[in-house]
């Protein structure tokens, strides 16, 4: 069984918690290091106990490096007692540099994947911060065997242009995870709530306080017409005044944070449209992401809301769903969704659900393919060559 260490920037990430799942039903071993975002040692995730390298900050860029300097000098220690894995994962830049420290704790020989799923601002800046950041990167991904990222705008707009990674690319997109076989045959038969009020679904990563004033600008002119509810995880960092702003919106509501995937069909169920709308990087990461609530809203018949110019209203084009946006304001949502109707919906849903399910959700097989790929990046004993994607 392939043993994979696999190192995270945060640990309570639910991101992490679903890369996990889909690396052990591919059949690896999967020991989990890395920092957390809590005051406290995470005791779980996903039945594993992290080994816990220290407490870092959101958008404490300073901390964070600061953080990964002390873990450099203890991660030997810390990994001392683990056995020698097969292959480590690295997510994001900082644990590219610990991923190496990692590696010469266990004597070298083990193969390092680099897993980069957003392109940090900080890398795209044109000043001598962003040159040292790219730099860097290019230092620490010198020799790894395979990049994995989940756009194809990454590679386009950032990978193949800077130069920054010469190892073979696996495209994971950000897919839900089924844990029966997707089939072709698969339609989603689930009823929407009645409408009025039309409900927009915000889930997961909320951090941009633009899209929240839009929506709660729309709503407000809509009159109830339409109501905004959120889940997830709000970035606090950017906007700590989120909780009192949503709580003194009349159609804004937040309902906590969700499991992924097994609340996904129930929450979608609840709302008629899904937010697929991020300009926390505007021009830059947030125009080139490919999102999870894209995929996941889609599985569930919730028509998507993306903006035009960007990579995922690319993909809903090319897919011909969702509701695109030309211009980010209020009364260009209004002229989208203002009159909207059940016959409207109902065409707009069924063109979501007449997609291919695989479009949207990754099974066990994928899951497989993917940890046979890894395996096939670790030289065998008595080898003297290691296998690369082609």
């Amino acid at each position: 069984m392939l043993h994979v260490l696999y190192l995270v920037h945060d640990v309570s990430d639910p991101a992490v918690r679903r890369r996990i799942i889909m690396l052990r039903a591919g059949g690896a071993r999967v020991t989990l290091a890395g920092f957390r975002r809590t005051t406290n040692a995470v005791p779980d995730v996903e039945g594993l106990q992290p080994i816990d390298l220290g407490a870092t900050r959101d958008g404490r860029f300073g901390q964070r490096m600061a953080a990964v300097a002390r873990a450099a000098l203890s991660i030997g220690s810390k990994l001392g007692a683990m056995p020698k894995p097969d292959l480590i994962i690295a997510r994001n830049l900082e644990m590219l540099a610990l991923a190496r420290r990692a590696k010469a704790a266990f004597r070298g020989g083990v193969p390092i994947v680099y897993e980069c799923l957003d392109i940090h601002r900080l890398v795209l800046r044109n000043d001598m911060l962003g040159r040292a950041l790219r730099t860097a990167e290019r230092y620490l991904a010198r020799d790894v065997k395979l990049l994995v990222t989940s756009s194809p705008a990454f590679i386009a707009n950032y990978f193949k242009p800077f130069g920054q990674v010469a190892a073979p690319v696996e495209l994971v997109e950000n897919k839900y995870f089924e844990t029966a076989p997707v089939s072709t045959d698969d339609r989603l038969k689930a009823e929407n709530p009645v409408a009025p009020p039309w409900r927009i679904g915000w889930f997961g990563a909320l951090r941009c306080r633009r899209s929240l004033e839009l929506l709660a600008d729309f709503t407000r002119r809509q009159g109830g017409r339409f109501e905004v509810v959120l889940r997830g995880r709000p970035a606090l960092s950017e906007f700590p005044d989120f909780h009192a702003f949503v709580e003194a919106e009349p159609y804004l509501s937040f309902r906590g944070p969700y499991r992924n995937p097994e609340d996904m069909a129930a929450i979608y169920g609840e709302v008629h449209f899904s937010w697929a709308i991020d300009f926390f990087e505007e021009g830059q990461n947030s125009e080139w992401l490919l999102p999870n609530r894209l995929y996941e809203g889609c599985r569930f018949g919730a028509v998507p809301i993306s903006m035009g110019n960007t990579e995922t209203g690319r993909f809903l084009n090319q897919q011909d769903i969702g509701i695109l946006l030309s211009d980010p304001t209020p009364q260009t949502l209004e002229t989208a969704l203002g009159r909207m109707d059940q016959e409207r919906f109902g065409k707009a849903k069924a063109r979501v659900l007449a997609r291919n399910p695989r479009t949207w959700s990754y099974d066990r097989s994928d899951c497989r393919a993917f940890v046979d790929r890894l395996r096939g990046l670790v030289v065998s004993p008595g080898s003297f060559v290691t296998e690369a994607l082609a």
